[in-house]
């Protein structure tokens, strides 16, 4: 399946009104999460019908439904990871939701040829044929698969490669592998997988159904917490909030220029590029990763904005960074318009030549593919720059040695 996800339209907007208070910037800042941890939870609900409905009837047609609940709650939470740098609360909790790239032969069967992250136990534990697995002296009870099991399966014996929930694993479980490495398709599960009878494939089919549906539960109990958190009640906020203004503009800050630079232009881009590693790809069963790309350069937008489309096509906005520095300095404001643009501008050609071209982004990346690595390159570049601008904007704004984390990458 290839279709959705792009969300046209613009970017942004620019408004000019009376510039507001750092105040009223860092209470929309709290607001603007609210609003995304909010949508991601309610699409993750729907992700969980969807995938219940495929469980109560496997038929292709179910099959296909629950991929695109998939794909469209990924668009939001793709918009929240903004939050996660700046804020420990949202990078303590996040591995359990978006933890990649992991060994898939710790959920389920693979390929014979499956190549895995050697000396890792979980590696091959394929939990779903299994009722026990043993890691050193420690015999793990397998038999009933439910939202605690897997939680307390990430991570197993210390290898960040053992993901047993989130998004990815129900991502692996609709779709199956992709072993089309470089080339063109993604995974191809058949609904069979989850038939009932003698009309199961590859085995296993009840349990492989609980382990869908404890991963879908755990994702929405997950996001419900994360949504609470930000409301008008919630701890984080009130934690938040108590800081002091140019502590959560530094939050604010420092969460976009890390997931620009070190994480989306480093980790997510630049080391599947140059190994050309459709394993280090981010939606890699799915072959959903410029949409991946895109609603992560999106979300670091919106918080320089003030702005974020609901799911219910509203617009969400209020007062922003963009108008702090209109105040202060417009020809630093018309620069980060048109480096934001730019980014823009780039993620969304990635963006076409999937969705029109049908070349994805495992395809861009392989070794002979000239125009693709242009292609990832001139979105890695658009990242740089729009992080200087990030830069320059905190300088303006009183916040000192920014430094967003690289993840150890050179650019």
């Amino acid at each position: 399946m290839r279709s959705l996800v792009f969300l046209s339209g613009v970017l942004f907007s620019a408004t000019t009104i009376a510039a507001p208070s750092v105040e009223q910037v860092t209470e929309h800042y709290a607001d603007l999460a609210h609003a995304v941890y909010t949508d991601a939870y309610t699409s993750s609900i729907q992700l969980r019908e969807a995938n219940k409905a495929l469980l109560a009837s496997p038929s292709e047609a179910s099959l296909q439904a629950a991929k695109q609940a998939w794909l469209n709650a990924r668009v939001f939470y793709q918009q929240s990871e903004v939050f996660r740098f700046g804020n420990p609360v949202v990078d303590d909790w996040e591995g359990q939701l978006n933890a990649w790239p992991l060994d898939e032969g710790l959920i389920d069967y693979v390929a014979t040829d499956y190549q895995f992250e050697l000396g890792n136990p979980g590696a091959t534990a394929n939990i779903i044929a299994s009722q026990s697995l043993l890691v050193g002296e420690d015999n793990i009870d397998l038999s009933e698969i439910t939202p605690d099991l897997l939680a307390s399966l990430n991570e197993l014996a210390g290898s960040e490669a053992n993901v047993a929930s989130g998004y990815h694993a129900i991502e692996f479980l609709l779709w199956g592998q992709d072993l089309n490495g470089t080339n063109a398709g993604a995974g191809e599960r058949p609904a069979s997988d989850f038939a009932k009878g003698s009309a199961c494939t590859n085995g296993n089919c009840k349990r492989r159904g609980e382990y869908l549906m404890a991963a879908s539960e755990l994702l929405v109990d997950d996001l419900a917490w994360m949504s609470a958190q930000w409301s008008e009640q919630g701890d984080y906020r009130s934690e938040l909030l108590a800081e002091s203004s140019e502590q959560v503009l530094r939050r604010m800050l420092f969460g976009m220029g890390s997931l620009s630079l070190g994480e989306l232009a480093g980790e997510r881009m630049k080391v599947a590029l140059e190994a050309a590693s459709t394993e280090d790809e981010h939606d890699c069963f799915s072959d959903n990763t410029h949409n991946s790309h895109y609603y992560n350069a999106k979300g670091v937008a919106n918080v320089y904005f003030g702005q974020f489309q609901r799911a219910s096509g509203e617009s969400f906005s209020g007062p922003s960074l963009h108008q702090l520095v209109e105040g202060l300095d417009a020809e630093l404001a018309a620069s980060n318009l048109a480096a934001f643009s730019a980014t823009e501008q780039q993620l969304t050609a990635m963006v076409t030549s999937a969705e029109q071209d049908g070349v994805y982004f495992d395809m861009l990346i392989a070794p002979d593919n000239q125009q693709g690595h242009e292609l990832v390159n001139g979105a890695i570049s658009a990242l740089v720059e729009s992080t200087k601008a990030i830069e320059q904007t905190a300088n303006v704004l009183g916040v000192q040695g920014l430094n967003p984390d690289t993840a150890d990458h050179e650019f």
